[in-house]
């Protein structure tokens, strides 16, 4: 009689194996280069290199993990981190945890973090909105905190309905076997395809920002939007189906989370803003149904400062620039109240990772900055400097990125969508 465990291991997964490890060396080895080369920290080329050698590296680090992914269109590096933060804090103890902490969050990203570390039992991934289906599909993680859906990078996600759709029908061919789900319930879009989940935990995280839920995704009517009081908060509602906001299991109020059972969570984040604080609750009931204790996960989340760059200061000449990123309407709407600096710099670009399609500028409100001045830079800095005229705010133009920060003698505010971003980070010596 053949052993079982024999049976079991079949020459086509020793195959397998052997592929991978394979393609984890060879990851490496390019990985060194690129840093060796002065072209970055390698990351990126690690996981391209991987999947070539092994097409199905992902799926194959994906298994025998315990997987919390976070997604949404804002907000999810930095509830990632605070995720990562508060597992490391209240789960770590004999545990190895394995994060994407760099943004690196489409499949070659994801694989390069797992394979770095294939041996962690924990892994809490950034995954970007078009990987949640084959995440839920190849990996079956036990947790998925869904934030937020607006529109972003419009030559590439023009309907977020649809990315929605993927996500509602993963979760149902999931089934019981799927994730439990951590859903902002303010967002309609993201409650259509939460519900689909075996089960829910709804955080109303207070999100003002409608723009992108002016219709039910279930049956195509006005959706019903009632402002908050001084009474009642904001809801909204389908009045020709069931869709509506669900009852929270969480509620964000200031800088306090109240959860199910009535028990308020003082935050005292680091990181500044109300959307922060929205995504530190969907990191706090993330961290608890994944097992941590809520005191030790926000002891964890108070440790972090700036997410992969965002919110740092950097130093160009005698200049201090606290460097801000906002890619989108909703993410403007909630980043220009933080800039408070005169005058103030705004970084704007149109390459593949900001979407070539740069009208979103007309949708965002600019005249909130009516009485300071404004450093228009970037590759697209005449777009902007056209809507700011049209906004009535004063301004300048200088395109170069380094020359609009030099030397200003003075504490700045600068805000940039990714491209810009990620240069500042490497001209201030963030990166």
């Amino acid at each position: 009689m053949v052993p079982a465990n024999s049976r079991s291991r079949r020459p086509d997964d020793d195959l397998g194996r052997v592929r991978l490890g394979l393609a984890i060396g060879a990851g490496r080895l390019a990985a060194k280069a690129s840093r060796l080369a002065g072209r970055g920290s390698g990351a990126s080329i690690r996981g391209q290199v991987m999947l070539r050698i092994d097409p199905q590296a992902f799926g194959k680090l994906l298994r025998h993990r315990r997987i919390a992914a976070v997604s949404g269109t804002n907000g999810k590096t930095t509830t990632t981190h605070l995720l990562t933060a508060a597992v490391r804090a209240s789960l770590s103890d004999g545990n190895r945890v394995v994060t994407n902490a760099d943004g690196a969050n489409l499949y070659h990203g994801i694989a390069s973090a797992l394979g770095e570390h294939p041996d962690a039992d924990i892994a809490i991934l950034e995954t970007d909105e078009r990987v949640v289906r084959e995440l839920i599909r190849q990996g079956r993680p036990e947790l998925l905190v869904l934030l937020n859906f607006s529109r972003d990078q419009l030559d590439r996600h023009h309907e977020i309905k649809a990315l929605g759709r993927s996500w509602r029908d993963a979760l149902v061919e999931a089934g019981t076997e799927g994730p439990v789900v951590v859903a902002n319930s303010c967002d309609p879009l993201v409650v259509w395809a939460a519900r689909a989940a075996h089960r829910t935990v709804w955080v109303d995280t207070g999100d003002s920002w409608t723009q992108d839920a002016a219709l039910c995704p279930e049956c195509g009517s006005v959706l019903v939007h009632a402002p908050a009081t001084p009474a009642s908060r904001a809801r909204w509602h389908c009045p020709a189906c069931d869709l509506s906001q669900p009852t929270p299991d969480y509620v964000v109020h200031g800088d306090d989370v109240t959860d199910r059972s009535g028990t308020v969570h003082h935050l005292a984040l680091q990181v500044p803003g109300r959307f922060n604080r929205a995504n530190a609750a969907c990191a706090l009931a993330a961290a608890v149904e994944f097992g941590g204790g809520a005191a030790d996960a926000l002891r964890g989340m108070r440790d972090v400062k700036s997410p992969a760059g965002r919110y740092a200061t950097a130093h160009f000449g005698s200049t201090s620039a606290r460097l801000l990123l906002a890619k989108n309407p909703a993410g403007w709407a909630e980043s220009l109240p933080l800039a408070a600096s005169d005058p103030v710099v705004l970084a704007i670009d149109s390459a593949a990772a900001d979407g070539r399609d740069v009208s979103w500028l007309w949708d965002v409100d600019y005249e909130q900055l009516a009485g300071r001045h404004v450093v228009c830079t970037g590759p697209r800095a005449q777009d902007l400097a056209v809507r700011l005229t049209y906004a009535g705010v004063e301004h300048s133009v200088e395109p170069d990125l380094s020359t609009a920060l030099t030397d200003r003698s003075a504490t700045l505010d600068c805000i940039a969508t990714y491209t810009p971003f990620q240069r500042l980070r490497r001209l201030g010596g963030l990166a």
